[in-house]
């Protein structure tokens, strides 16, 4: 099929049919491909290296076809298929073997979201336009954002959905017969990577768009931080209306200052600090609007108070500066100041996310097993100073050595864990040597999160046990949540055993 071809389809009401289709990977994403596409009549093969029964069964029944096996090397399935697009799932990075097929035989390779642009007028608003799109990204902070935004919006009257990378395939949001008016779309490195890739006909256009922050993650996966910083800045393209960016990472005005966008589409910074015109930021305790109204020169809007924050457990620094970012997004949209204050009121956090699990025994503890980076748990350190920290895990090939250096001399002890110790603890012993250091040993996965307790609550006898790992879970657990889960079982079983007994441990003497 020619360029040409592909070209023309830009609408749910475009001819898709006989696009032959080749799907990338079996996940939630990659099924809402397949269904989109064979309800648009196109041609679908689904080649994955495993899949779960459910999908696998539905695959047939709504008419597309599924190869299982290695995906290390090209298969003959997929060679023989003479596919005219490629559209893959956010796992599949630009080194795979699949990836360098397709774009060396030019192919066209796509992503989900290009896929959810393209047919997004399947279910319009009343006035025939589609919903417009929030894109939201950064190194930490999306999925949180991405929910206060879509309850902000809500709370003003607006039908708005989060989806992406958040959980919901932005293709299920396009298809829900409802309806919205604004589809809130966190977005990973790995989807912002694959929209890089667009052509003109698949490029976005939306209506607000925000990287919270930027730091050194998923390097493995891009190859190296010049390419995840770009992938992440290709949030901005095409941006009409405001462009969101926080004043305290350079990075992201550095992105707003390159990116292309629509003539007329605004700036609007964010810190903790005092705002400037066209900033949200925090006077005397308030968080206050000096970016939309009209005097914005010598008035400023309030949004809420930290008290009332911290009456719902949204004060945390970072969580206020998320709650920046989205009050902008929902502004840019609209939204009344009086519906934000409402919406923060009744918003809290998923777990796993600096969520005080019990209180026992003088002792807090908090788990925050979503820190899965330097960065993140950068944040909860200094919402958290003077805590037992419980870091370590998959790495992912960053190095922790900055964050230890940053932060780390500011923790009362470290519990280190994970089957990458070594790396954490000659982090501690080069930039933070007073701090006491003790290793759970990985062995056997299920007693590790008991270890940790028993170690923790030997240090301290009053204060926060906070577990901000800087590492992914995949080395000894699920993930993230299983994490937090065990963790959180630990305490339990600790309190219920009314033990405050010193249960010692390896410690490193450094």
């Amino acid at each position: 099929m020619s360029a040409e071809r592909l070209s023309t389809l830009t609408s749910w009401h475009s001819d898709w049919s006989g696009l032959r289709v080749a799907v990338l990977g079996l996940s939630m994403t990659g099924f809402s491909v397949a269904d989109t596409l064979a309800e648009l009549g196109a041609d679908v093969l689904v080649l994955s290296e495993s899949a779960e029964e459910e999908y696998a069964r539905l695959l047939p029944v709504i008419g597309a076809r599924l190869e299982l096996g290695s995906l290390s090397e090209v298969p003959e399935a997929l060679e023989s298929f003479d596919a005219d697009v490629v559209i893959a799932s956010p796992g599949f990075s630009p080194s795979h073997p699949v990836i360098r097929w397709a774009q060396e035989s030019g192919i066209a390779i796509w992503g989900d979201i290009e896929l959810a642009w393209r047919v997004r007028d399947k279910v319009t608003r009343v006035d025939g336009t589609p919903a417009e799109w929030v894109l939201i990204t950064g190194t930490n902070g999306k999925t949180t954002t991405t929910q206060l935004t879509a309850s902000l919006l809500v709370e003003g009257g607006l039908r708005a959905a989060p989806c992406g990378n958040i959980g919901v395939p932005v293709l299920d949001a396009v298809r829900d017969p409802a309806g919205f008016d604004v589809l809130v779309v966190e977005l990973s490195s790995h989807q912002l990577w694959y929209i890089g890739q667009s052509s003109a006909e698949g490029e976005l256009y939306p209506y607000a768009s925000v990287c919270l922050n930027l730091a050194d993650d998923h390097l493995v996966w891009h190859g190296s931080a010049d390419a995840y910083r770009e992938a992440k800045s290709y949030v901005y393209r095409n941006t009409r209306v405001a462009c969101v960016y926080n004043k305290a990472d350079e990075a992201t005005r550095r992105m707003v200052e390159d990116a292309d966008v629509i003539e007329g589409a605004r700036a609007i910074g964010f810190d903790l600090g005092t705002p400037g015109p066209s900033d949200l930021g925090v006077v005397e305790g308030l968080l206050v609007d000096r970016a939309f109204l009209d005097d914005r020169a010598r008035s400023a809007l309030e949004l809420t108070t930290l008290r009332d924050l911290d009456d719902v457990g949204l004060a945390a620094p970072h969580i206020v500066q998320n709650i920046l970012a989205a009050s902008a997004l929902a502004r840019s949209l609209g939204v009344e100041p009086e519906a934000i204050h409402s919406a923060l009121q009744k918003f809290r956090l998923d777990a796993h996310r600096i969520q005080v699990i019990a209180r026992h025994a003088g002792i807090t503890w908090v788990d925050d097993s979503k820190a899965t980076n330097p960065h993140a748990a950068a944040s909860s350190l200094r919402a958290y100073p003077g805590a037992v920290w419980v870091v370590g895990g998959d790495l992912k090939g960053v190095d922790i050595a900055e964050l230890v250096a940053d932060v780390g001399g500011t923790a009362r002890a470290a519990v280190v864990i994970g089957v990458e110790r070594e790396a954490v603890v000659a982090a501690f012993r080069r930039h933070a040597p007073t701090v006491p250091v003790f290793e759970v040993d990985a062995g056997e996965t299920g007693q590790v999160m008991n270890r940790v307790v028993e170690i923790a609550a030997g240090i301290v006898d009053e204060g926060t046990v906070l577990l901000a790992p800087a590492a992914a879970s995949f080395d000894q657990f699920s993930n993230y949540a299983d994490r937090g889960h065990r963790f959180a079982e630990a305490v339990r079983e600790w309190i219920d055993r009314g033990s405050t007994d010193d249960a010692g441990g390896s410690h490193t003497s450094l």
